[in-house]
């Protein structure tokens, strides 16, 4: 084991025709970082463009939160996100996607990191998304073109959760409508409760308030696969 989790973040900055400012969405990052940094994971971030990445939920006043931003390491490497070319894949336990409504933009068609998550996964590792993130695994297929989600159970930010923050009719598509048409058996809750979901190597956190689940249950499966070993 490495002892290593990538995160990917978003490149995307822009909420579709409205101007308003997005990105990553801050506790998505933090909570799982948390989670995973104390177990003794190393987390590196990678960004479609690399460079800076931009972030919305923007809330210091979340202690964890705090904690993340006033980690030198934390911040630089945020500020410094690799570009997919950078990546080496076999170095990694674990990749995740964090959300934010940026993600919506630019995880779904971007094949370099689609390969780097087949890639993990198909080392044996795990593959895990929150909130918005899972519209990287729309297209994902595996080595032998099957949909890394079809048949599987899946959670992200529901149509419901859209409507409620009145972006339905801003971001390019419904989340939860595109995975069910690649085959994940939908799992949700409540509006903004949380809900994690491990299925087999698969990780997913339905919104920001799954977050901290999701890194728990990305580090199960990490010492379930450990202890195999």
């Amino acid at each position: 084991m490495n002892k290593r989790v990538l995160f990917v973040v978003t490149s995307h900055d822009r909420k579709g025709d409205t101007g308003k400012p997005t990105g990553f969405y801050f506790s998505e990052v933090a909570h799982p970082w948390e989670v995973l940094s104390n177990a003794g994971y190393e987390i590196d971030f990678v960004s479609p463009k690399g460079g800076k990445a931009p972030i919305e939920g923007f809330d210091l006043s979340d202690p964890i939160n705090r904690k993340f931003w006033e980690d030198f390491v934390c911040e630089h490497k945020v500020q410094n996100t690799m570009k997919p070319s950078e990546v080496k894949p076999h170095k990694y336990d674990a990749i995740f996607y964090a959300g934010g409504h940026g993600a919506m933009w630019d995880f779904p068609r971007n094949k370099e990191l689609a390969a780097i998550a087949r890639e993990i996964y198909e080392n044996g590792g795990v593959v895990a998304a929150v909130c918005h993130g899972p519209a990287a695994l729309i297209n994902l297929t595996l080595s032998d073109g099957t949909y890394l989600i079809d048949g599987k159970h899946i959670s992200a930010f529901t149509n419901e959760e859209e409507k409620a923050v009145k972006l339905d009719g801003v971001v390019p598509f419904l989340l939860e409508d595109a995975l069910k048409e690649k085959g994940a058996e939908f799992q949700k809750t409540g509006n903004f409760q949380p809900l994690a979901i491990v299925h087999g190597r698969i990780v997913t956190g339905q919104n920001p308030q799954s977050s901290t689940k999701v890194g728990e249950g990305i580090l199960e499966v990490l010492q379930q696969n450990q202890n195999k070993n």
